[in-house]
């Protein structure tokens, strides 16, 4: 756990660096270039100041760092609004969106996997095999954002069902919530199909069967907790991955979320806003993986004994 610790202060270190040296990477000045060539000077001095940017770069990072902790990620340069508030607004719908799509994806999943390798067990039912094998790497092969255009055109555009755009009720999850779980679904299938047929072949689940224990037993009390541990990894992973994929996802929706925040603050040259998106959104992937390494080390402690 230790360990684990120090490795994700070091990454927050790093994260921390590299969002500040970010606005410095742009070329030229970010300040002329979020206002415009016809901005007055005077109004570029005093972004400029407010930015901390006329100041020494040791004492710029310095005072980036202690006004993180103390909650303050500057202002926006086009509305003047707190660039907390704006995080503070928009991050649980971000959250809610990976956290249900992770959700779904398990429960999909891992039912979905363990069909699969009980049906295709020492090479049974090769058309199921082909079935699944071709559809699951195929959903795993499209990105997010034409899961998101599909289901559009189809279930808003076409259907009707859904609301195209926007938060606007439970009805309007929905497409977003598939558009992101589509992918992921496909890809742990495939992982708990192969625990499942690893544990299929072990002596207790023979076993077991010798002694004629129901199948429904076997399966959910004795194979089920012993895939869990990879599953679980990769649920984490995937959550991760969520959040900081979601941006595309968000943008098609029109989604109030810190995807859409950071398209907008990008193309409109809105620095302090994306800077403070792409910190948080590093720091909440860092503090999930960290999470899930934990928990992982008590479900199962043997593994780190061994990684150790």
């Amino acid at each position: 756990m230790l360990r684990r610790l120090v490795r994700f202060l070091a990454s927050m270190a790093a994260l921390l660096v590299a969002s500040f040296a970010m606005i410095h990477l742009i070329p030229g000045d970010p300040v002329r270039a979020a206002l415009g060539p016809a901005a007055p000077v005077e109004l570029v001095e005093v972004r400029r100041a407010a930015l901390g940017l006329d100041q020494p770069v040791p004492q710029q990072l310095l005072t980036y760092v202690s006004n993180i902790f103390t909650g303050d990620f500057g202002t926006s340069f086009l509305t003047g609004e707190p660039v907390a508030e704006v995080i503070a607004s928009r991050l649980p719908n971000t959250l809610s969106l990976a956290v249900l799509a992770t959700l779904l994806s398990l429960i999909i999943a891992v039912p979905l996997g363990m069909w699969a390798a009980i049906r295709t067990e020492n090479g049974r039912n090769r058309g199921t095999d082909l079935t699944f094998s071709s559809a699951t790497g195929t959903a795993v092969a499209i990105p997010e954002f034409l899961y998101a255009i599909g289901l559009v055109a189809i279930f808003a555009i076409g259907l009707g069902w859904f609301p195209p755009a926007q938060k606007a009720g439970p009805e309007s999850f929905v497409l977003p919530i598939i558009a992101l779980a589509a992918g992921p679904i496909a890809m742990i299938a495939r992982i708990s199909r192969v625990q499942t047929a690893r544990e299929l072949g072990t002596d207790y689940v023979r076993l077991a069967r010798a002694k004629r224990l129901p199948g429904a037993r076997l399966y959910l009390r004795h194979v089920l907790p012993n895939t869990l541990t990879a599953t679980l990894t990769m649920g984490g992973l995937l959550l991760s991955s969520l959040i900081a994929g979601s941006l595309l996802v968000e943008y098609v929706f029109a989604w109030p979320g810190l995807g859409l925040k950071i398209v907008e603050s990008i193309t409109q040259k809105d620095y302090p806003v994306a800077q403070a998106v792409i910190l948080v959104y590093g720091a909440v992937v860092l503090i999930v993986n960290l999470l899930v390494d934990l928990l992982l080390g008590v479900l199962d402690p043997t593994s780190k004994i061994k990684e150790a």
